[in-house]
């Protein structure tokens, strides 16, 4: 296999990687729209729309500054340009910059209700189909791992043998989404639930995985985006040290705390 990955089609090129970002919007939207139409959402049309815009424009900044970040020192050295902006982005400040976007718009227009259960398997395929395109463009998406012995180490354009972190969180990913609707299968889990535990578990996978990536670290050891893990972590850190917070409390928890 060669990378970075193109399909052809007569003299047309078309870059696996666009390909399958632009699919992973499509499909995770389209998905949610399926999921609202079956679902009953607590939340008007309306008022979603508001949500939805302020979370699309929450990721959008939250993703290019987190990812301008990676490397101060390049920045600092290269400075800022037009090309830089546009390509930089990653999924941990998407996700951050989406959370503050929906929960700025939803304190403004007056919603209390969780917004983000809704949201969490659409985003879950969006960003499996998204760490495809990531895989197939090879060492240029800079999302790569670490050079690896391990007989699964793939070579991804520059002759090492690295860890194929894309399908390592493509197969967390799955697993989470396994895990989480069993879970609701045995339980019945509290408003915004689902939501936390996705991205709690999210956030504590990038911080790991981040370990066996070769990218820029500060003089504590960690990475950018391994400290907004942990700032996001600590935000919901109910999800690990009070667990029980996930469920739906009954009408006799309820009656217990008159």
């Amino acid at each position: 296999m060669l990378f970075p990955i193109d399909i052809h089609s007569g003299s047309l090129r078309v870059p696996a990687h666009l390909l399958f970002e632009t699919l992973a919007y499509t499909i995770g939207f389209r998905y949610f729209l399926r999921l609202r139409k079956r679902a009953h959402d607590a939340i008007s049309t309306n008022d979603r729309l508001w949500i939805l815009l302020g979370a699309a424009l929450g990721a959008l900044v939250g993703a290019r500054v987190l990812a301008l970040l990676e490397n101060p020192i390049a920045l600092l050295h290269d400075g800022l340009t037009l090309e830089v902006l546009l390509a930089s982005k990653t999924i941990v400040g998407g996700l951050l910059g989406g959370l503050v976007g929906t929960e700025l718009t939803k304190k403004a227009i007056g919603v209390r209700s969780s917004s983000g259960d809704l949201m969490t398997f659409p985003l879950m395929l969006a960003m499996m189909i998204g760490r495809v395109g990531c895989f197939s463009a090879g060492v240029e998406d800079g999302t790569h791992g670490v050079a690896t012995a391990l007989p699964w180490g793939i070579d991804q354009g520059d002759g090492i043998a690295r860890h194929p972190t894309n399908l390592y969180e493509i197969l967390f990913l799955g697993l989470l989404w396994f895990c989480i609707v069993q879970i609701e299968k045995r339980m019945p889990l509290a408003d915004g639930a689902r939501f936390r535990l996705f991205l709690a578990s999210y956030l504590l996978f990038r911080f790991c995985v981040e370990f066996i990536k070769p990218v820029y670290r500060f003089d504590v050891g960690l990475s950018t985006i391994q400290i907004a893990c942990l700032l996001g972590l600590v935000y919901y850190r109910d999800v690990f040290f009070r667990p029980g917070s996930l469920v739906q409390p009954t009408a006799s928890d309820l009656a217990g705390k008159r």
